[in-house]
């Protein structure tokens, strides 16, 4: 028996054209590895499109793409993630399961339990449970339990989850290996990393991304990836990454944003960047100028003459030197900063309007309540806003 995992598409979720068109493009190099080297299903574990309601454009192209795993004779698993997962239950996964493209894994809960049905391909059970938003899927899991009518059946367990051993120490929800329901083949999706591991000797593989989600995942991972698994009395596990274009790291510590266009567009020349995407990684502490002062357009018109698929650039790392502040307090004075501010501010900046500076400021501490909706919050501080203001908003 041979099938493929596949995990993380995104589809639709970069805002770049051609990168989103690369997304797509991995996806579909995904899906013809997968039908070319014989697979008898495919597995997709959460997060095929990147919102559970994407866009016409993105659909025709999901479709499409089903519908050649359909013509090739494979089947198609699939359970949502924490992107494409809704609270009302429908999404578009449900749109393609009712076309006949794929087969959503189904599960009983109450409050005691959670019953995984197997979806049964030959001697094989195939169970899901879907990802949620803010990892809510996390609790419910440690409830889960599997409908096994037959014992002796290869057994896979699709999630979209963290699991602790692929954390380490981060402090986030997760849930260990060992508490989950015992499998042959755990077919994670989820976190966006290179995740082989074994559990009493059965593989768990975080599947994705067919194609990098972000900048930082460009810059460390590089390329898109998916798994080819085949099960020939043992389980052999082949990672397949999809590299259709390179991505070049440009990275530059500035000092000086004043000179930082000159040095960028210096270091720029030295590479060939033709059909590659740029990443553009820039940080540092500016004694001089300010990160505006960099001639990103200038940069980018560089670039794009220069042939360069993509360009995606990174200053988060990029800040200006700490300097002094006008204001100095005197140790009777820290008990109330923002009061001390003010105060200092009011003597220096004269005006009618500083006497509303306390009340907004409190009035815009407002917290919303336990079970308050959005809308009874919002009229409530802006009528408190409107008593402070001496206004009427309409």
């Amino acid at each position: 028996m041979k099938f493929s995992h596949i995990a993380d598409s995104h589809l639709g979720g970069w805002r770049q054209p051609e990168l989103q068109e690369l997304n797509l493009e991995s996806f579909r190099k995904a899906i013809e590895i997968s039908i070319d080297e014989g697979a008898e299903f495919i597995l997709f574990s959460g997060d095929l499109f990147d919102s559970p309601f994407p866009s016409i454009e993105i659909l025709k192209e999901t479709f499409a793409e089903f519908k050649k795993i359909k013509e090739a004779g494979l089947k198609a698993y699939i359970i949502a993630g924490s992107h494409d997962y809704s609270v009302s239950g429908k999404t578009f996964l449900d749109v393609l399961e009712k076309a006949g493209f794929c087969q959503i894994c189904k599960y009983n809960e109450t409050e005691e339990e959670i019953i995984l049905e197997p979806s049964t391909h030959k001697s094989c059970y195939i169970y899901g449970y879907p990802g949620k938003k803010s990892g809510l899927e996390v609790q419910s899991l440690k409830k889960v339990k599997i409908n096994e009518p037959y014992s002796n059946y290869f057994r896979i367990l699709m999630l979209h989850t963290t699991i602790k051993e692929a954390i380490a120490d981060i402090p986030i929800d997760s849930i260990p290996l060992t508490d989950l329901p015992k499998a042959d083949y755990y077919a994670l999706g989820h976190i966006h990393m290179d995740f082989e591991q074994e559990i009493e000797g059965k593989p768990a593989i975080y599947g994705g991304p067919t194609f990098p989600n972000n900048f930082k995942e460009l810059e460390e991972l590089k390329y898109g990836r998916f798994y080819i698994i085949d099960v020939e009395g043992y389980t052999k596990v082949t990672k397949k990454e999809i590299k259709l274009k390179e991505t070049e790291l440009v990275e530059i510590e500035l000092d000086d944003a004043l000179k930082g266009t000159e040095i960028i567009l210096n270091e720029l020349e030295k590479r060939e960047l033709k059909d590659k995407i740029v990443l553009l990684k820039i940080k540092g502490v500016l004694r001089q100028g300010k990160p505006s002062d960099i001639k990103f357009i200038e940069i980018q018109e560089y670039l794009e003459k220069s042939g360069v698929y993509s360009f995606l650039k990174n200053t988060s790392k990029l800040g200006l030197e700490k300097r002094e502040t006008n204001f100095k307090f005197e140790s009777n004075e820290m008990e109330d900063v923002e009061q001390t501010l003010v105060k200092k501010y009011e003597k220096e900046n004269p005006s009618n309007f500083n006497q509303l500076i306390f009340p907004l400021m409190e009035n815009l501490s407002l917290e919303k309540q336990e079970g308050e909706t959005n809308t009874i919050f919002q009229n409530r501080l802006l009528s408190s806003l409107s008593k402070v203001l001496e206004v009427e908003f309409i």
